[in-house]
Formats: structure tokens, sequence, C-alpha cells
């Protein structure tokens, strides 16, 4: 992966899409710079949960004025990250896709856990004291993050499904404000707290934290009306909200340290904080001025550190199934021998393409926990519906269709779902590892002989040391089975 000098990173949230510059000294950041643009995606979902063009076009220009400004950076130095809306939205990969061509840059979409993870990780990074267990809320546009943790490492993390953009649609439409919907909001955030409530009550926490734009705003308003000395406390949380219903709508409100453009959410974000301190017994909540770009930054840093998370969730992945970790190597080892001899000619000879025939490689077998029968087609269904530290969706999805694809039939109708430009690619990947199992069936610790690995579009040349393939005669038998199925999917597998 190139990596610079200088690092990026941008948050398409449900509200508004942040980014952050940086420089990385010494393994430490310096912010050099920080955007941010209230776009509301989230108020774009229609009723079918589409992103409608309104709302994509703000978007795209909001990015496009971003690009501007990280021009030059390498793309391994910049990592652009989608949250709850483009979770939730039917089109995303259309949005993606054109956004994608705006930036210049990829952008994953992150499943809630992995969004609390990096929120803890920015959090931590910006706060100098170790107060021993702390308690993090981070209230987005569409979901709320809630992490327990130590230091720099999280213990527990969860994403409700609650947000000041989707609260404010539910409860204030038109910016209306009654008593009766306020307490509605509170109740609806207690029952989504309810869920992790026993749970967090009893790790417990000695410092409570909130984080990102609404927390802040929150805090702002108490802090200039005097309700509170420094962040949110319960009693200010009460005398806000006196003074938001007696408003009676948001276009109204009168409040010291709020800004404009943040008017029409503050009742909903309030309602949710609100009802969060009573559901977890809250008195006091410091604020913190990292979040989830910080996180992203920080995880960046430890990639180039090869301290990569996503290595830690695979081996913890293994150990939760009890993977074969030697039959794994084997085939991990073999996978990328060959991999490296085609790379180039492939155009795959880039980092992530390497890390995703890893990771598949590894994890092959991972569906034998449950069954023998399909264990391919289980082991994927595993990989996708697991929370994994430090994926993305579209990881997660590639490793998986690769731990499908690795023997039977190759998944083309898995593989026609990506977007276009990921389809040859991943098949390739897929091709390499078949091979590599089907050249360790035997499960025996004998070295693989002094293959050759030449390729020219979908068709594989392999050439074995003379007499090899007569000697082992069930691999040869192996590897005539594998070139039906190569045929099927449209690609050739020759044997010398």
């Amino acid at each position: 992966m190139q990596h610079g000098e200088h690092l990026a990173a941008i948050d398409l949230g449900s509200n508004s899409f942040h980014m952050v510059v940086a420089r990385q000294a010494q393994g430490e950041i310096q912010l050099l710079d920080a955007l941010s643009e209230k776009v509301q995606l989230g108020a774009g979902l229609d009723k079918e949960n589409r992103l409608d063009e309104e709302t994509q076009t703000r978007a795209l220009e909001c990015l496009g004025r971003f690009a501007q400004r990280i021009a030059g950076i390498p793309r391994g130095s910049v990592r652009v990250v989608g949250t709850n809306t483009l979770r939730q939205a039917r089109n995303a990969r259309v949005f993606i896709a054109r956004a994608e061509a705006v930036l210049g840059h990829d952008i994953e979409i992150v499943a809630g856990r992995e969004e609390a993870r990096l929120i803890y990780l920015g959090v931590a990074h910006t706060l100098a004291d170790d107060a021993g267990q702390r308690l993090v809320v981070d209230i987005g546009g569409g979901s709320t993050e809630l992490i327990i943790g130590e230091r720099f490492e999280p213990a527990e993390t969860e994403s409700l499904h609650m947000g000041c953009v989707s609260f404010a649609q539910r409860f204030f439409a038109e910016g209306n404000i009654t008593e009766k919907a306020f307490d509605k909001a509170v109740t609806a955030a207690r029952q989504e707290v309810l869920s992790i409530h026993a749970n967090y009550r009893r790790i417990g926490w000695q410092q409570s934290v909130g984080a990102s734009g609404t927390i802040k705003a929150i805090s702002q308003v108490c802090v200039e009306q005097g309700w509170c000395d420094s962040g949110v406390t319960l009693e200010g949380l009460k005398k806000a909200r006196k003074r938001v219903i007696k408003a009676g709508s948001a276009d109204k409100l009168d409040l010291k340290g709020l800004r404009e453009d943040r008017q029409a959410i503050f009742p909903s974000g309030l309602a949710i904080l609100y009802g969060i301190f009573e559901q977890l017994g809250i008195g006091q909540m410091e604020v913190s001025s990292g979040a989830l770009r910080e996180g992203l930054l920080y995880d960046l840093l430890g990639r180039f550190g090869h301290e990569d998370v996503r290595d830690r969730s695979i081996q913890s992945l293994m150990n939760r199934h009890h993977v074969e970790r030697s039959q794994a190597e084997r085939v991990c080892e073999t996978a990328m021998a060959l991999f490296r001899q085609v790379a180039a000619d492939w155009l795959l000879d880039d980092e992530p393409m390497e890390d995703t025939l890893r990771w598949g490689a590894l994890l092959h077998e991972l569906g034998l926990a449950v069954s023998h029968s399909q264990f391919h087609k289980h082991g994927a269904y595993l990989i996708t519906n697991s929370d994994l530290a430090g994926f993305s969706r579209q990881e997660q999805q590639a490793v998986a269709i690769l731990v499908r694809g690795h023997r039977r039939k190759i998944p083309q109708s898995a593989l026609d779902e990506l977007p276009e430009d990921e389809r040859e690619p991943l098949l390739r990947l897929c091709l390499v590892l078949r091979i590599a199992t089907r050249l360790h069936h035997a499960r025996c610790d004998e070295a693989t002989p002094g293959m050759n690995l030449k390729v020219k579009g979908n068709t594989l040349t392999l050439t074995f040391p003379e007499g090899w393939l007569d000697e082992h005669p069930l691999t040869l038998a192996d590897l005539e089975q594998e070139q039906d199925y190569f045929q099927a999917a449209g690609c050739e597998l020759i044997l010398k």
C-alpha cells in the first residue's frame, strides 16, 4: 500500500460529512485541517430507502470540494467510510460509484459495531488521562454508538438504530415541538438502550464521554447558558428540555451557543441524550474532540506499522471456530506463492488484493465448524454475518466470496452482484485459491513441487517438474476435475 507523510479521513455521516487532514510524525498524528458540511444524507432516503437525486447531488458537490483538499495524497493514505444511511440505502452502490469517481478514492461501508470501534479509538487517542473504564456515546444522524473500553481497547461495542435526523423526522415533523412528542422521543431512546442496559451496567465505567457534533452542540448550549460548568449534566439536560418545549418550534429556538444549522436536529439529539442519561443512570458526561474520523486516522496508522486489527480479527475467528491451523497455513503459503507469480500480469499487485487472498486462504475451512456438507457455504455465511473489527462490509463480502468459491462450482451469481470493476479481480483470486486447496487435499506436510504458473487473461498454465503429476495421480485427478469447474466459469486451466 502506498502511503506518505500526509493522511486524510472522511466520514460520510447521515447528518454531516466530515474530513480531517493530518501528517504522521514518529508514530503520532498532527491534525492540519478539518472540514465539515451539513449534507443530511439521512433525510434524503425515500419510503423505499433510496437516496433521492437532490440529496445525491448535494453530497457529490460536497465531496468535490473535499477532493480538492486531498489532491496529491496517495490512495493508501486516505480512508473514506459511509455509516448508517449508506448501510440502509438500497441504491448505495450506485451512489458510491459516483462518489468514488469524484473523490478518486475507495469508499468503505462500515457495520455499526465497526463504526463504534473506530469512534472509541478516536476518543481514546484524544483523551490525555487514564480514568479506567470509560463509556463513550456518539449520537449520529441515523445511529447512536455506545462503547465501553479501557485505554485504547474497546470491550463492548453497540450501534443502536436511533439518530438525530431519523428522530427529527419521526417525532418533530416540520420542526414542531410538543412536550408529548419530546417525551415520546425520550421513551423511544430509552427503549433502544434497554437492550444493552443490563450488560453495560454490569460491566460498569468510571467516566462518561460524549463525541461528535450532536453532543458537542448540547454541551456548548449548556455551558453558554450557564447550566453546566463543562461537558453535559443531567440537570443541564432538564433545563434544556424545558426551553426546547417552551419554544414550540425548532426555528424559534433561542439558545446561546446553538448554531442556526443545528436548530432542526437539536431537539431530537437532546431527547436521545436525555434518554441515554436516564436509562443508564448517567449524571455527568465529558466531551471529546476526537471521534470517528480521528479513529480512522489512527487505525490507518496502525496498518502502516503492521498492527492491523483485521489480522487479529481473522485469528480470533479461526480460534473461535477451531480452524485446523496447520492446513490453513499450508494453503495460505501456496496460494501466496502462486499469487506472486501472476499478480503483475493480472494487475493484482497491490496490498488489498494480497490481503484478501491471504484472509480467504486462512478461513477457507471455517465452515467445517458447522458441517462438512456444504462447508464452503457455511464459511461464507459466518464471514458475512460476523462482526469483524477493522473490516468494511465490502472487505468481508470479498473474503466471503473467496471462501464460498474455493470448491465446487465457482459462484458466478455472487460475483455478478459486485461492482463491475471488482468481479474479474476477485474471480482470479478465487482461481488461485482453488488450485492451492487442491494441491493440499492430502493434508500432509509434503512440500509442494517447484511449480510455475503463467496466465493470459483467464487462461492459467500450471507447469510441474517432469514426472511429478505421474507420481501423484490423486492430485492429478483433483486438478483435472478442477479443469471442468474452470471451464464452466469461462476460464481454462492447462496442466503441464
